[in-house]
Order: structure tokens, then sequence, then C-alpha cells
């Protein structure tokens, strides 16, 4: 099935050392990675099963200078690259770099919202991504997107303006305010809520489905990772936690309890 407007589509780890990266992930999440052949990068390409869900960029050491660090980036399908780019531009968000065009994947801008996210707006060429776990839980693959913005009301304008995302659903934090969920295309995709004092920033984060909570919380902290927040249970008796990988980035997990 094609991809549609608003669609989470590709997720990428931008890390200072792509071996060790490759290390940690594949036995957490039961990926495979092999090279992609982009002349002049180091870019992997991470598979469950037979099919391919994330990409690994090395960074370089220009990319560094520029400011790039360790990070987990997600993209979001647009149908046009240049309309979407322009109504980004006048809802307050920034370009960072492109657009660029990938033969057989699409043209693609890294760019960020207006409370300075960042995320990629990808116009996808070829079939339909099966990255996100539209409709079924599926092991090693994404099954929530999540963000944490500083102005939860001017982020709710900006990506239901911009992608077609409708408020689906919000839960009562509390203190912390209310957990907004959205869909679009009749399915849930993620959810928006208010960044607290002690966030660092406005991000994105991207919740990756493991078969076992408590045997992930072991193996991120036995090879390098550091464990942020979690476990917690979740409404419908899941667990998640985040956490920060060897070389720095944050990511996140999501799964059952076991026994």
């Amino acid at each position: 099935m094609a991809d549609k407007q608003g669609d989470f589509v590709w997720y990428e780890l931008m890390t200072s050392d792509a071996d060790a990266a490759q290390a940690f992930y594949e036995p957490l999440l039961g990926w495979k990675f092999a090279g992609s052949g982009t002349p002049g990068m180091d870019y992997r390409l991470g598979s469950k099963g037979d099919t391919e869900v994330v990409g690994l960029l090395e960074l370089t050491e220009d990319m560094t200078k520029g400011g790039a660090r360790p990070a987990w980036i997600g993209y979001i399908a647009v149908d046009d690259i240049d309309v979407s780019l322009a109504a980004l531009k006048d809802k307050g968000g920034q370009l960072f770099m492109g657009p660029n065009h990938l033969d057989g994947v699409g043209h693609m801008a890294m760019v960020a919202d207006p409370q300075g996210a960042p995320f990629y707006l990808m116009q996808p060429e070829g079939e339909g991504s099966q990255s996100f776990a539209k409709h079924e839980p599926r092991e090693g693959h994404c099954a929530w997107n999540e963000l944490v913005s500083a102005d939860q009301a001017g982020a709710h304008a900006f990506y239901t303006a911009l992608f077609g995302w409708e408020k689906a659903d919000s839960m009562d934090m509390g203190e912390m305010g209310s957990y907004d969920i959205y869909s679009t295309d009749h399915y849930t995709l993620g959810a928006i809520m208010q960044k607290t004092a002690e966030m660092p920033a406005s991000m994105w984060s991207y919740y990756f489905r493991v078969p076992e909570i408590d045997a992930a919380v072991d193996y991120v902290k036995t090879n390098g990772g550091q464990v942020i927040n979690g476990p917690m249970e979740i409404p419908g008796g899941e667990y998640v936690f985040n956490a920060i990988d060897p070389q720095g980035a944050m990511f996140s997990i999501i799964g059952k309890k076991g026994g």
C-alpha cells in the first residue's frame, strides 16, 4: 500500500560509531544490518526478517562540526515536498537541509517544527513503508511516535495543519497535563505532550517493540546503555522505557512482561 501524507515511513539513527551501534541494536531488536551502497557515506539498512525498518548513518567529521550529534530521527511522508516545505515555513518551521533526491527512495528534507523538534519530510517513491506497525504489533518495528513539545498547543496546530492528523483521544496526566493521542487514515500513530522543565528540549521519541520488556532492560544495562525512565506500565498492560545507547542517542522500547 502506498504511503500517504502524514504517515511515518522511516526511522534513522545518526551515530558516531556505526559498528558499535549495529552491535548494540541487533541483539536488542532482532535487526540485521547490511550496507546500502550509498556513495560517499556509511549508510546501513536494518531489517527485521525480510522487511527493511531502519537506517543507520555514521556521522562524518563535517557533520559533527556542523552540530550533528547521535540521535534517532523520523521521516514523515508528504505528497509534494515543495508544497509541504512552503507550508512548513509558513507555519513557523525550519529547513535544515535539502530537499535532496535519491533514486528509488524519494525526495527528502531535514526540518524542525516551530519548537525545534527535528524530523524529515519525505516524498517517497516505490512501495509503501512497513517501518511503523500501523495496525498490529510487530516485533522490531516502531510501535509509537511521541512528541514532547515546549508548546503543546502550538505543536497541535502545526502538525494537524501540515499533515492532516486528528486528535483522537486525550489522557489526563495530572501535573504533566494532557497526553493527546493522534490518528490519521483510520489508525493511531502517536501522541503529543507538554515538555516538563526537566526535559532538555522539544523532541520526538520512537518506541520500538521487543518481545519481553525486562530482558530488554537487562540487555541495555549490561551492554553500555543507560535506562533513564521506566519501565512503566501503560494502558493496555504493556510496558515502556526510555534509554540512551552507548553513543549517546536516546531511544525508547515497548513490550510485555514475561510469564
